[in-house]
């Protein structure tokens, strides 16, 4: 990733990040020796799958022996490149990353014991007297002890500060903090626990030499989650990054029931709980997600920020061009993705037979290849046949068409590749079947996986759409060159009997015009500056201005998309100044629960990845809509209502 999106994304994340805890949070951080490949330490940290409580039980207290200690961390291969970090492990046993998990019940006295072995760096244990903003400094060499009660049930996040260091986006060294989980008294049913890492230091010209970790390990060493069709799981995810990871789900929705800042979590009340496919966590945030899978096969959990899946978040990637083409386009999953990936295989269940329902319906969709449009060095469109004969070969258009569905309608959509490089489309949100979901080499039916979409080759997707919302489809594979380039589109799907009207159901969809722009005047590397970052478009266009007509004292919905490769997209309606108010409809395609759809100030930002619905009936007048990164309109149209 670039000097400059790092310095974007930090501006909009970097909030000033709290790092007390509530309980007892014990923090811990990653030192870089050399910015690649470092010379062996005589210690090694293994992965922490977060399976194993750490310390011991004597009585009703929970007694924990600590050491903060350099070793050689190896995010991808046992055997692949490794750095030299800071690490937080039990005494006597190996140093692990994440850290030791640490789980209680609710309350329960806790005795830990730190020993910080680190030669050079004194220690602050952040929270450890129970009390938000307790901190406890341990020099060179010396032994604390601390004794604390856990706080109410929840997940928390616990790491160490080094030193005098400040974490900031590319200056990260996070791979060594812990989950800490309080169970209620009654206990918790079965779990797991994830904790995502990042390490990352500037390195040559405007590079960033990265690795980016759930559990650990970077994909493809990440665990593979064996599922069974019909399970219950219960995830704890755990963000101990100082950026934000917008987590996505293929194929499900996940329904979220706690959430937590690091320092405090709190159930979601029943009658509040979202359904959801992407659920943006901020630094040290916490999440308890519960889903099941109705369907078998190949699914993905991962981050939606592009810079953080691509083949550039490896800690051996090596740039030029040459190496860009062969892993952005491998057909081989385990080379054209990277970091914050989860893969999950759901086996069938004895005896419970798969139905692969018949098309209803059947459409085309060619994918163009044009020529260089504003910042795009060229153009991918996504096209559907209207008519007889399929769209010109030399025909775009940005976003890809809109692609109108009716619940309970499968439908086989026939993907024609006209572009000169493979193609895989992921129908974002929809709850299909694994080989048509989209991730070349790694979608499957039994032991077959599916293809990428060659060119001049088909394949022929089969979507299922058991619920009416708002989707989108995008691109799988060379993600940045083909998203910027236009390789993005919405869909909808409408109850059985409903028709589309645009006067009455508006989507906007927001995206890039392009990559960075390095060749700008003004755009110095490595940090650049707003000439050189992305800009954004709404529905293909980076400016707005038109104007639209639309009825008076009738109920309209306004479809939000944001299919951007990074920065979340807020949209607003004013009238003159002042913010309007309208109500929540649906969130990524599931309708909010009646309590969340009250009416609220017509303003939202829309994470990477995510859609939302909202319903407005406007009396005559004019209203301004508006769609910017972060609180900033770079887009606005004029609404007339009459």
């Amino acid at each position: 990733m670039s000097g400059w999106i790092t310095a974007l994304g930090a501006a909009r994340d970097l909030a000033p990040v709290p790092v007390p805890m509530r309980t007892a949070l014990l923090l811990s951080a990653l030192v870089l020796v050399g910015p690649g490949r470092s010379a062996p330490d005589p210690r090694r940290a293994v992965p922490n799958d977060n399976r194993t409580p750490a310390g011991v039980m004597r009585g009703d207290t929970l007694t924990l022996r600590l050491v903060v200690q350099r070793a050689e961390w190896y995010p991808e291969a046992e055997d692949g490149p490794h750095i030299a970090v800071h690490t937080l492990g039990e005494d006597g046993k190996a140093p692990s990353i994440p850290g030791p998990l640490i789980r209680v019940k609710a309350g329960a006295p806790i005795h830990a014991t730190i020993r910080n072995a680190l030669p050079d760096s004194t220690i602050h244990m952040i929270g450890l007297g129970g009390q938000p903003g307790d901190s406890v400094e341990i020099r060179p060499g010396e032994i604390r002890e601390v004794t604390f009660a856990a706080g109410g049930a929840g997940t928390y996040y616990y790491r160490a500060v080094i030193g005098k260091r400040v974490e900031r986006m590319g200056n990260e060294l996070e791979t060594a903090g812990g989950a800490l989980v309080v169970d209620p008294p009654g206990g918790s049913p079965p779990d797991r626990v994830f904790v995502m890492n990042i390490y990352a230091q500037p390195g040559d010209s405007d590079r960033f030499h990265e690795a980016m970790a759930i559990n650990g390990k970077s994909w493809p060493a990440t665990e593979r989650i064996a599922m069974t069709l019909g399970d219950t799981a219960r995830w704890r995810v755990v963000n101990g990054t100082v950026r934000a990871h917008p987590m996505h789900l293929h194929g499900f929705y996940f329904r979220i029931d706690a959430m937590g800042n690091g320092t405090e979590s709190h159930e979601v009340p029943a009658d509040q709980r979202m359904l959801a496919v992407t659920d943006e966590m901020r630094p040290w945030e916490t999440r308890t997600f519960t889903w099941s899978p109705d369907r078998t096969g190949n699914w993905l959990f991962h981050c939606h920020l592009t810079f953080h899946v691509i083949p550039g978040a490896r800690l051996d990637h090596r740039h030029g061009p040459d190496v860009e083409i062969r892993e952005t386009t491998a057909m081989d999953p385990m080379r054209h993705m990277a970091g914050l990936v989860l893969g999950i295989q759901v086996a069938p269940r004895p005896g419970v037979p798969e139905v692969r329902d018949a098309p209803k319906r059947q459409l085309d969709l060619f994918v163009n290849e044009g020529p260089k449009r504003g910042r795009m060095p060229m153009t991918f469109s996504y096209i559907l046949q209207r008519g007889a004969a399929g769209p010109k070969p030399d025909s775009v258009q940005v976003p890809g068409s809109l692609i109108v569905l009716h619940r309970g309608e499968t439908t086989d959509i026939t993907v024609h590749n006209r572009a000169e490089e493979p193609v895989a489309i992921h129908w974002h949100g929809l709850e299909l079947e694994s080989w048509s979901d989209g991730v070349e080499g790694w979608s499957s039916r039994g032991q077959a996986t599916a293809p990428p979409v060659m060119p001049a080759d088909t394949f022929i997707a089969r979507l299922s759409v058991p619920r009416a919302g708002t989707f989108m489809y995008h691109t799988h594979i060379n993600d940045i060159k083909q998203v910027t380039a236009g390789a993005i589109g919405p869909l909808i799907v409408l109850e059985p009997d409903a028709k589309y009207d645009p006067t009455r159901d508006h989507v906007y969809l927001g995206g890039w015009n392009g990559p960075e722009d390095k060749t700008s005047p003004g755009c110095v590397a490595p940090a650049g500056g707003p000439e050189c970052g992305p800009k954004l478009m709404v529905n293909g266009d980076s400016v707005g201005g038109q104007t639209l007509t639309l009825p008076a004292r009738v109920k309209h919905r306004f479809r939000f998309i944001n299919l951007s490769p990074a920065i979340g997209v807020q949209f607003a309606i004013r009238r003159d100044t002042s913010v309007v108010r309208w109500n929540g409809r649906a969130r990524d395609g599931a309708d909010l629960l009646p309590a969340l759809r009250k009416p609220k100030p017509a303003i939202q930002m829309v994470q990477v990845g995510q859609t939302w619905d909202f319903e407005l009936t406007p009396g005559p007048g004019e209203l301004v809509l508006t769609a910017g990164f972060g609180r900033g309109a770079s887009w606005r149209q004029r609404l007339i209502f009459r």
